[in-house]
């Protein structure tokens, strides 16, 4: 169910962990500005903090407000699953303190969870050391929201407009295209024709072997100019 500023536990996360080429993806695209301190907010089961974590990082927080998942997050690090530079906090932004500033700040498939989003990137600027980078990798098009958005508690999907109109104070835009131009048919075809909700492992993983390989190939012959995703980079700057 969908509240005040709720992120969403559902299933998604364990479908969608198997997507490694687009999490690769991801990571080839944001890369450039990791710092050696980064904060993921609403890391969920850990899916993208494994595929995402860099070698030379010395702190990794992830913050996830479900304790459920927190404890997931917990085992996971237990075990080793997790790199050891990684910390869990279960909490929100604004709701607890974190004593420390982080040079990268991540928001994956996140904040479209989150019904005020404008305050939550103000508090995510917050937390950013001098020159720090904010990432924020959301679904796109408003257009194309679903019975699939609908299941896993999605409040809106975004424009570049939308998107750009979030800049925090003291913030720069640096980076703002969208990603998966072969991913946006296939979610055209599932708003207009398939209507379906979560898509089953199968489905992702074809996804994710044959779409995602050739949408890295035609996004830059496209400018970045079409995508199912959108990708926005702030710098802060004072």
């Amino acid at each position: 169910m969908k509240s005040k500023d709720a992120y969403y536990s559902g299933d998604d996360l364990e479908i969608f962990q198997h997507a490694h080429n687009w999490k690769r993806y991801i990571k080839k695209q944001i890369a450039p500005y990791f710092g050696r301190r980064v904060l993921e907010v609403g890391a969920g089961i850990g899916g993208t903090t494994t595929e995402l974590f860099a070698d030379g990082t010395d702190l990794w927080v992830c913050l996830e407000p479900d304790a459920v998942l927190a404890k997931r997050l917990e085992d996971r690090k237990l075990d080793g699953s997790l790199p050891a530079a990684v910390e869990i906090r279960n909490g929100r932004l604004g709701e607890m303190e974190l004593d420390m500033e982080f040079d990268t700040v991540l928001y994956i498939d996140v904040l479209e969870h989150i019904e005020d989003d404008r305050r939550e990137v103000s508090l995510a600027a917050k937390q950013l050391s001098q020159s720090g980078h904010l990432i924020v990798m959301s679904p796109a098009h408003q257009w194309l929201f679903s019975a699939l958005d609908t299941e896993v508690g999605h409040f809106r999907r975004y424009s570049r407009l939308t998107l750009a109109d979030l800049t925090p104070e003291g913030s720069i835009q640096v980076r703002l295209r969208y990603l998966d131009s072969t991913g946006l048919l296939a979610s055209l075809a599932n708003r207009l024709v398939l209507k379906a909700s979560l898509p089953t492992r199968r489905q992702i993983l074809i996804w994710d072997r044959f779409m995602v390989p050739f949408s890295r190939i035609l996004d830059p012959l496209l400018g970045h100019r079409a995508g199912k995703s959108i990708l926005a980079v702030w710098q802060k700057s004072a």
